[in-house]
């Protein structure tokens, strides 16, 4: 067993992890990075976000879906194969891991492979997978960025061909011919949606009578129609009984009495904190009721030198929150003043097409008693989705009837995850609707798009 001391010890190595090893590094700390993969990234580059971003990305290129428009074109699910699937995902990743390799070097951050455990609030130790102590390391503080796992109930039979979770579907990348996807929440939606174009029979299943309940209602509805129209089924108000595997199929009955059968199973119904073995009541730090660990505002655990931050404390569970998290807690344990997390970020969802939202729903102006005004625009109005063959879509702009204040911006449609970020700069700086009318935009583009809306809009309080 080798002891060793460090200012911070950061444990895990995905979004989260790595900005808060690097901000601690800059500020000149002894920064460890504890990672239980055999290389760094955490789950979100071998698991996550990286391959099922590049999987799909892959799938919009091989089957030329946005090319449809013009030549009619069908995908044929024999020219497609795994291998070019895989390839450029193996690609991407060795792409990423080099970039992890290289920052951590450049910023003398150590990287340590092994388990944590944590012996008290000042002492970690580092365990291989026999359990062996490899280290024990003393450290000023911690940061908890593990990640989230697939939310597995035991009475559920995952195997590693038929039914499985997120983590499951990617190492067994396959195309098959029939999908029931369970849960319709943002990862169920993706993966179903990426399928889909590719031939296969996807059916998505969830209690709820429309899928991406969280996002405002009229934007997932188009989305649904979008995949319905790619020939992608909806099974709502439904809720499973019993999952299992029946002769190399995924069979589940319903509470109702109905059941489905289809060649794989995409169990998608929740995720919880990735903790296991990680020691935690030896601080007497412990899980709320939805499993992840409570924070304060500054990302501090019930003992203030631990620190947790990514997917491991809950919502947003987004790469890009858990980045920030990252930097803002580091700045905070090396005695930096620090801005509190920002209330206005976009959302991206990676489905086909694509979702990207920044603050209220129309729902939750209602809710708030807010006096509110929409404005459209639909992609078929924009000269861009013309020339790129991309006429589904929907820029909706929700501002305040009185003072014009933009309130949210929604967007499902080619490029939403890219133009959200014109939204959410105008509502950072306060600035209302009528700002898009007097600027002018790049023609043509998707971005005109706010353009186009806010006058949709204006014109209805004007008259």
């Amino acid at each position: 067993m080798i002891e060793m001391t460090a200012d911070i010890v950061v444990i895990g190595s995905g979004p989260a992890g790595q900005k808060a090893a690097i901000q601690a590094a800059k500020l000149n700390k002894k920064v460890i990075v504890v990672e239980k993969l055999q290389a760094p990234g955490g789950n979100c580059l071998y698991y996550g976000t990286i391959p099922s971003k590049t999987i799909r990305e892959a799938i919009v290129d091989l089957t030329r879906f946005n090319e449809r428009n013009f030549y009619d074109i069908m995908p044929d699910v024999g020219e497609i194969s795994v291998d070019q699937l895989g390839g450029r995902l193996h690609r991407v990743l060795d792409e990423e891991r080099t970039i992890i390799w290289r920052q951590f070097k450049k910023n003398n951050i150590e990287l340590l492979q092994g388990s944590a455990r944590f012996v008290d609030q000042n002492h970690l130790e580092i365990t291989d997978d026999s359990n062996v102590v490899l280290y024990k390391i003393q450290s000023s503080y911690f940061m908890i960025a593990t990640g989230s796992k697939p939310r597995n109930p035991l009475d559920v039979p995952f195997d590693t061909e038929v039914i499985l979770d997120s983590t499951r579907m990617l190492k067994a990348l396959k195309i098959p011919k029939t999908a029931i996807v369970l849960g319709g929440g943002i990862i169920g939606a993706e993966y179903a949606s990426f399928f889909a174009p590719l031939g296969t029979e996807v059916t998505i299943v969830d209690k709820r009578d429309h899928i991406l309940p969280m996002l405002d209602a009229e934007i997932g509805i188009h989305l649904q129609t979008a995949l319905t129209d790619l020939g992608l089924k909806f099974l709502g108000n439904k809720e499973p009984a019993l999952v299992e595997r029946r002769n190399d199929h995924a069979y589940v009955l319903f509470k109702d009495g109905s059941h489905i059968e289809a060649d794989v199973l995409l169990y998608a119904l929740g995720r919880e904190a990735s903790i296991d073995g990680l020691g935690l009541e030896n601080l007497g730090v412990f899980v709320n009721a939805k499993g992840y660990i409570p924070v304060n505002a500054l990302f501090q655990t019930a003992i203030p030198t631990v620190y947790a931050i990514g997917d491991v404390i809950g919502g947003p569970s987004l790469a890009s929150t858990s980045m920030e998290q990252g930097r803002l807690a580091a700045l905070h344990a090396c005695g930096v003043e620090t801005h509190s997390f920002p209330e206005v970020f976009p959302i991206g969802i990676y489905t086909i097409p694509e979702i990207s939202c920044c603050g209220y729903t129309e729902e939750q102006l209602k809710q708030l008693g807010y006096r509110y005004e929409v404005g459209r625009a639909y992609y078929y109005e924009i000269a861009r989705s013309h020339i790129v063959g991309s006429n589904v879509g929907l820029f909706k702009i929700l501002f305040h009837s009185d003072t014009l204040e933009i309130l949210g911006v929604h967007i499902v449609g080619r490029a939403a995850t890219e133009v959200i970020h014109i939204g959410q700069v105008a509502m950072s700086f306060g600035a209302k609707v009528n700002y898009f009318i007097d600027q002018v935009f790049n023609y043509p583009t998707f971005a005109e798009g706010y353009r186009i809306a806010a006058l949709n809009g204006y014109n209805k309080i004007r008259h």
